[in-house]
């Protein structure tokens, strides 16, 4: 029996860096999946800031000071949030509420309340995380369907029909990866964080 298939070569395909096109691909792909939400928070964020019961004036002042509040917002949530700590906290290279909430498992607590605290923590997050996704994308695709009824009227009966259909769309497009989805909506995410 010859052990060294067992042991990744240097020339094994999962030991070689990826080149520079497909990394690029895939830093693309990352930015329509990972910062997708993040930067289509401000389609629906600066529309409520000048409608609704505590409208303020549009303004160019108003209107200047609200972009700039939001490009700082992205800007440090983004570098001092999720590059300074998000990022570094992993269980063996794996992310999320749930791979942070198995670390549990690993610490000595001193009394068992502790950990069954922190548990219940790591529950209520993964439940705000389905939720959130959940109605995340039925709130961005209707908001940005919505635009439709401020070019004309004609437009205000077909929001809903088309929002199922966009959302129908991408959930079908879902089945086929993260991966096809992530090369769809880079370049898209892309092009909102240049503009």
């Amino acid at each position: 029996m010859n052990n060294s298939a067992a042991v990744p070569s240097s020339e094994s395909p999962a030991a070689v860096a990826p080149g520079a096109g497909k990394l690029s691909k895939l830093t693309l792909a990352a930015l329509g999946v990972v910062f997708g939400d993040i930067g289509t928070s401000p389609l629906y964020a600066i529309r409520e800031c000048f409608h609704g019961d505590y409208a303020i004036a549009v303004t160019p002042a108003n209107v200047l000071g609200v972009l700039s509040l939001m490009f700082w917002a992205l800007l440090l949530i983004v570098t001092v949030k999720y590059l300074s700590f998000i990022m570094r906290a992993d269980n063996d290279g794996e992310g999320g509420v749930l791979a942070l909430a198995a670390l549990l498992k690993t610490r000595d607590f001193r009394t068992r309340n502790v950990q069954w605290i922190l548990m219940g923590f790591g529950l209520f997050a993964a439940c705000l995380l389905y939720g959130d996704g959940m109605i995340t994308p039925a709130i961005s695709v209707l908001s940005a369907v919505e635009g439709l009824g401020i070019i004309t009227p004609l437009f205000n009966p077909y929001i809903v029909p088309a929002t199922i259909l966009i959302l129908t769309g991408l959930f079908l497009l879902q089945k086929h990866g993260t991966a096809m989805v992530g090369g769809l909506f880079g370049p898209v995410i892309l092009v909102w964080f240049c503009v």
